[in-house]
C-alpha cells in the first residue's frame, strides 16, 4: 500500500504544480520555491540551465521575462480554453452549456473565475486543478482503505482526460512550445503534455472491467 500511496501522491503533486504554472503568473515566493527544490527543478531542464537565472534577481527575472512571457502566451496571443478548440465556430462557451461545468458540479468543484483570472471554466489551468482535486480525493480514499471509491475516482480521471484535456490541450501546448520566449514555459508545456499522456496510459492500465488493480 505504501507504494500505491507514493505513486498517488506524486500524481497529485504534479497536477498541483502544472495547474499552478498554467493558471497565472508566478510571484517571487513561488519562483523561489521552484528554484530551491532540486526535485522540482529536475522537471524543468532548460529552465534549470538558463543563464539568466544567475544573472538576474528573481524580481527582475519575473518582471522582464517570465511574466511577460506568460501574458503573451495565455492572455494576448494564445487561447487556453477547451471550447475554442472543440467548437466548430471557435467561440468560447462561458455560460451554463460549457461541457466541463456539469462534471465540476457533480463533484462539487467550485470555480472562482475572478480568482483564476479566467473567463470560462474550461481554462487549461482550471481543468488541471480539477484533476488535482480528483487525485487528492483518490489519495484520501486509498489512505482510508476505500479502494472502491478510489477506483470510481480513477475512472472519472481517465474519462476526463480522454473526453476533455486530451482532446485539445496537446494542440494548445504545442503552440505554447512554438511561441514561448522563455525556457520555463517551454519546459512547462513539455512536462504537462508528457505527464497527461503517461497518466492516461497509467489509468488505462490500472482500470479493468472488474475494478482497479492497485496491487499490480
Amino acid at each position: 500500500m505504501n507504494d500505491i500511496l507514493t505513486k498517488q501522491l506524486a500524481r497529485m503533486n504534479l497536477y498541483a504544480l502544472i495547474s499552478r504554472l498554467l493558471m497565472k503568473e508566478l510571484d517571487e515566493t513561488a519562483l523561489k520555491q521552484l528554484d530551491e527544490d532540486e526535485m522540482m527543478l529536475s522537471f524543468f531542464p532548460n529552465y534549470r540551465q538558463w543563464e539568466k537565472r544567475s544573472e538576474l534577481s528573481r524580481k527582475d527575472l519575473l518582471a522582464r521575462f517570465l511574466n511577460v512571457d506568460f501574458t503573451n502566451l495565455f492572455v494576448l496571443h494564445l487561447i487556453p480554453y477547451e471550447t475554442f478548440y472543440t467548437r466548430d465556430d471557435q467561440m468560447l462557451e462561458t455560460g451554463g452549456d460549457n461541457p466541463v461545468r456539469k462534471v465540476y458540479e457533480r463533484f462539487d468543484f467550485r470555480v472562482s473565475l475572478e480568482k483564476a483570472r479566467a473567463v470560462s471554466p474550461d481554462h487549461i489551468g482550471i481543468e488541471l486543478e480539477f484533476m488535482y482535486m480528483l487525485c487528492a480525493s483518490e489519495y484520501k480514499a486509498l489512505k482510508e482503505g476505500d479502494k472502491s471509491s478510489a477506483c470510481t475516482l480513477a475512472r472519472v480521471e481517465r474519462d476526463f482526460l480522454r473526453d476533455h484535456l486530451l482532446r485539445w490541450a496537446p494542440m494548445f501546448l504545442q503552440n505554447v512550445k512554438a511561441e514561448c520566449a522563455t525556457p520555463l514555459y517551454y519546459d512547462t508545456a513539455s512536462l504537462t503534455l508528457e505527464f497527461m499522456l503517461s497518466d492516461y496510459e497509467y489509468l488505462h492500465t490500472l482500470i479493468d472491467e472488474e475494478g482497479c488493480d492497485y496491487d499490480a
